[in-house]
């Protein structure tokens, strides 16, 4: 009987490690339609229709956020849209990252940058906030500046006048959700890249004039 239920402990170690996460992938934005196709919310977009692509739906409620399983170039990956509201998204990330024991190198941000033009991106492998209120919340929460992220452009301000909180709660115009839609492919497969260990390449691709 012994054997037998070491027999059992051995089947689900395995199947605990099999399971494990090993990677955290966060979009940012606010949670709510009031919200859904605003400039800030690209992380959001953007983890979205990576889900789609791997045929999973972000719907499972962890973490103060909404998740989901998925394999990514071999690996257990949570995807994650906290639903605490952009200032605080750090604290979903902090405690998904707490409960599978991960480092802040096993976590990838993808968000919206107001510096870049419509639908470039831009990868690093760590960094200052940048003044973004997401990522200023993550780097808190997590007590290191020391994770990748995936900057997606959403274009200045057109007037310099225009507050900054009213551009990026504003909402994508038709042509401009095509332009964005368009490069969440290459967004894809820099995660791929990224999870996979293999930053710099994802960082050379995709860092040029794309």
């Amino acid at each position: 009987m012994d054997k037998l239920f070491a027999l059992f402990r051995k089947i689900e170690t395995k199947k605990e490690t099999e399971n494990k996460i090993s990677f955290v992938i966060a979009g940012l934005g606010n949670f709510g339609d009031k919200y859904a196709f605003t400039r800030h919310n690209t992380g959001f977009l953007a983890l979205s229709y990576i889900s789609q692509k791997l045929g999973v739906e972000i719907n499972r409620a962890k973490f103060k956020s909404l998740c989901a399983e998925c394999e990514l170039e071999g690996k257990r990956v949570l995807l994650m849209l906290p639903q605490t509201y952009m200032n605080n998204s750090g604290e979903a990330v902090r405690e998904a990252l707490s409960y599978y024991k991960l480092s802040s190198e096993n976590l990838l941000v993808i968000y919206d940058d107001v510096s870049l033009p419509l639908g470039k991106m831009r990868i690093r492998a760590k960094g200052s906030d940048g003044g973004h209120n997401g990522i200023k919340s993550v780097i808190y929460q997590t007590n290191s500046d020391e994770f990748p992220r995936i900057k997606i452009g959403i274009g200045e301000k057109p007037h310099p006048e225009e507050d900054l909180a009213d551009w990026v709660l504003s909402r994508f115009s038709k042509e401009e959700q095509k332009i964005l839609f368009d490069r969440f492919e290459d967004v894809l497969c820099a995660c791929k890249l990224i999870v996979s260990g293999k930053i710099t390449e994802a960082m050379n691709r995709y860092n040029g004039d794309n």
